[in-house]
């Protein structure tokens, strides 16, 4: 096992990944599917309740999670509804236009894919890659969340990555500049890419709800044809995906 775990934590995520399962756990239960000691069990279910995540039922029965584990999912719970806000756009921009969307979201320091066109494209040469993490100085989507977050949270964004030399650094600020400029981001890969994609924001305000992207072959048109064609689109539809998020946040 990796030195990088802690292992009263993994065990207290054991327990707790073993109550998810099922409404009512026994302890008897609960030390099997975890397989650890009685005690340590005993220990965790107690300190959990403590905390108000698990509750105490009856000796039959067992312990349940409380509601309170719901707060441990808000920032899930709010890629759903910005997904949920952005389908029928995205849906509606490729049955127009032929080509696939892609929406991502930024998790610990990567660009994750969370919903995507692909399958309805009849111009994909990709798979909608769902959950799968891009990073965030070579892809259009990450580069697009870069330039357009506020500069805290970028600093804080190249940290998780393992920061940059001071050379690294100037480029990438040279880079961001003219995303901003353009107002879209394109792919940057270290190497010869058949396929790329122009990415646009989608902000409220100054917060960074997610990025937006369009995949294309390099062989079908150039960066300049891309950004003409379709960088004003992306940009109104990244717009409606915002205001929808916000309308439905306020439901």
């Amino acid at each position: 096992m990796s030195d990088a775990v802690i292992e009263p934590v993994r065990r207290s995520f054991a327990v707790l990944e073993a109550l998810s399962r099922r409404r009512a756990s026994t302890l008897s239960v609960l030390v099997d599917e975890t397989a650890l000691p009685r005690p340590t069990v005993v220990r965790l279910l107690h300190t959990l309740a403590a905390l108000g995540y698990a509750q105490r039922i009856s000796r039959q029965q067992g312990y349940r999670l409380t509601d309170r584990v719901l707060g441990l999912s808000g920032s899930i719970r709010f890629v759903d509804h910005l997904v949920d806000a952005a389908l029928p756009h995205m849906s509606r921009f490729t049955f127009e236009h032929g080509w696939p969307l892609y929406l991502a979201t930024l998790s610990y320091g990567a660009i994750t894919i969370r919903h995507s066109t692909a399958p309805e494209s009849p111009m994909s040469f990709e798979g909608a890659g769902l959950n799968t993490r891009r990073s965030v100085l070579q892809s259009a989507l990450g580069r697009a969340w870069l330039a357009f977050c506020p500069a805290d949270e970028r600093r804080s964004i190249l940290r998780d990555i393992g920061g940059l030399t001071a050379r690294q650094e100037a480029a990438l600020r040279t880079a961001l500049e003219h995303v901003r400029r353009a107002g879209h981001a394109f792919t940057a890969p270290p190497r010869p890419m058949r396929i790329h994609g122009m990415a646009v924001p989608i902000r409220n305000g100054e917060r960074m709800l997610g990025s937006l992207s369009m995949r294309f072959p390099r062989s079908a048109m150039t960066e300049k044809e891309v950004a003409q064609r379709f960088g004003r689109r992306l940009a109104a539809l990244s717009r409606a995906i915002a205001n929808d998020a916000g309308d439905r946040r306020t439901l």
